[in-house]
């Protein structure tokens, strides 16, 4: 079957042409004449089989048959990330390059000031990504109200990225007469929950079984040591002649590390992820596409519409926690018919995730040591666990009870505290409260302040002034030396009873009368 059967236009066949197709794929055949009878669409294809250009031809001649002077949004195309968007709306320019249909992309990281500039002027096509579509929407540069078609597409990608609830404000904008098309390589249950609110009587396309790789993706497993890694990547780069390699980081940082560590060995390498600005993302990208760049470390961002022609060689350096990840990454090889090479260099602490995977796909991935990185471990071997943290932490990883001074059911730190006065108040502040005086007055504050003098006024200097005398004078003279009337000696309302200051204590050394530090 050509394309020419599939009914498209002479201006749509002309461009296939043009970029050197001959034949649809499996989801091409399917989707296309399902689009264009204006059915929904639930369509289920892996990476690499030419998904876009099963919903952008159709979308393009249903515009073309019932064409309009008065520029208008009329499709939109909804994608999980910047360098998607991008591909997307470049296929839309492409395949529409004999007909006058506008396209324009929105995605963040770039001005949003020339996008609207864009928009003022007039589109038909709107290919973007969640955050940035909202930021139109709730500024009121873009208007849905004319849509006609809707098309979700990396739908599971959205998920794993957190976008639902973005997608569901998206909904609430787009008229209620609309042809939607959802796509995904992964149909998770919460993927098949939102075609059933979206999608009206849908067709069910699927060109491969569910969760399933592209054919001629070669795969394999390298057993190694962690430690050992980086060195193995760097072997196999320079033994085996790897001249352009796309490997997976699991994190940014790692992502930085590792092309830094590629570079001190000779090679050219540079990262990719999204703490990059979209300028230096999309220099990285054009570098890598050019072979300017022999490898390009990237995390899963770069996992979902990345195009490159002939990319031979996909490298798992970590392996990614959630199953599906590992389809879309390995994707990026042996896309439209081309064959290509995976390899995942996995040490003994990745075995439960390579079981995992292996689940998803239902056989295993054949496994290779390499000479001289001959790993410790086995990959069946649970690798050790760490002591003496957790909850797991063995008995041993204790220290006694009795050297660490801890007692169960005792309490611990007993220098800390002091124990009980014989008037059953608890010491518990230690030196910083002063006893009461004889009046029963709760000496609250501390040593700073003076018990009251005998004629109840309250003596509020510091420890550095006497208390008062009997006839309510302040002792001027400092607190080292005692004052010498009898008065002086005494607090108020003691009624001649003996001071607790002034008792003679020969055991004990008197209190500090100074300032505290």
């Amino acid at each position: 079957m050509s394309f020419k059967s599939l009914g498209l236009s002479v201006e749509l066949n002309k461009a296939i042409e043009d970029k050197g197709y001959t034949k649809p794929s499996d989801i091409q055949m399917q989707a296309i004449p399902s689009i264009l009878s204006g059915n929904d669409i639930m369509g289920g294809a892996q990476t690499g089989t030419g998904k876009t250009a099963a919903f952008a031809l159709p979308i393009l001649q249903r515009l073309q048959n019932d064409e309009s002077k008065r520029r208008r949004v009329r499709a939109l195309v909804l994608v999980p990330t910047r360098e998607l968007a991008a591909q997307v709306g470049d296929s839309f320019r492409s395949y529409g390059n004999n007909l006058r249909f506008r396209t324009s992309t929105l995605y963040g990281g770039v001005s949003i000031k020339t996008q609207i500039d864009k928009l003022r002027k007039g589109v038909d096509i709107v290919v973007a990504t969640p955050g940035r579509l909202i930021d139109h929407l709730e500024q009121r540069t873009l208007d849905l109200s004319e849509l006609e078609v809707f098309v979700l597409d990396e739908a599971d990608r959205m998920l794993d990225m957190g976008f639902i609830r973005d997608i569901k404000k998206v909904l609430k904008y787009l008229p209620k007469k609309t042809q939607n098309l959802l796509f995904s390589a992964t149909f998770p249950k919460e993927i098949q929950a939102l075609a059933d609110s979206l999608l009206n009587s849908p067709k069910r396309i699927q060109v491969a079984s569910v969760n399933s790789t592209a054919e001629k993706v070669v795969q394999m497993v390298y057993p190694v040591d962690k430690s050992r890694k980086r060195e193995l990547l760097a072997h196999c780069i320079k033994e085996e002649g790897w001249f352009q390699v796309l490997v997976f980081s699991r994190t940014k940082h790692g992502a930085n590390k590792l092309a830094d560590q590629l570079s001190k060995d000779g090679i050219n390498a540079d990262a990719f992820h999204g703490n990059k600005s979209q300028a230096a993302r999309t220099r990285a990208l054009k570098d890598f596409k050019d072979a300017k760049t022999q490898v390009l470390v990237a995390t899963d961002i770069a996992a979902r519409g990345i195009d490159i022609n002939l990319l031979p060689q996909v490298v798992n350096f970590d392996l990614p926690y959630v199953p599906e990840d590992y389809i879309h990454r390995i994707g990026r090889t042996a896309r439209a018919g081309q064959e290509g090479k995976a390899v995942s260099l996995v040490s003994a602490d990745e075995h439960k995730l390579l079981s995992d995977i292996e689940k998803l796909l239902k056989s295993s991935i054949p496994r290779k040591i390499i000479e001289g990185f001959e790993p410790t471990q086995s990959l069946r071997s649970s690798p050790p666990k760490p002591s003496g943290s957790g909850r797991n932490r063995s008995k041993g990883g204790f220290k006694s009870s009795k050297k660490s001074g801890f007692q169960r059911g005792k309490p611990t730190g007993s220098s800390r505290r002091k124990p009980h006065s014989a008037s059953g108040a608890s010491s518990s502040e230690s030196s910083r409260r002063k006893p009461q005086s004889a009046s029963g007055a709760s000496s609250s504050e501390s040593s700073r302040r003076k018990p009251h003098s005998a004629s109840g006024a309250n003596s509020s200097g510091s420890s550095r002034r006497k208390p008062h005398s009997a006839s309510g004078a302040n002792s001027s003279g400092s607190s080292r030396h005692k004052s010498g009337s009898s008065s002086g000696d005494k607090p108020s309302g003691s009624s001649g009873s003996t001071s607790p200051w002034n008792k003679k204590r020969p055991n004990k050394k008197p209190p500090y009368k100074g300032r505290r530090s």
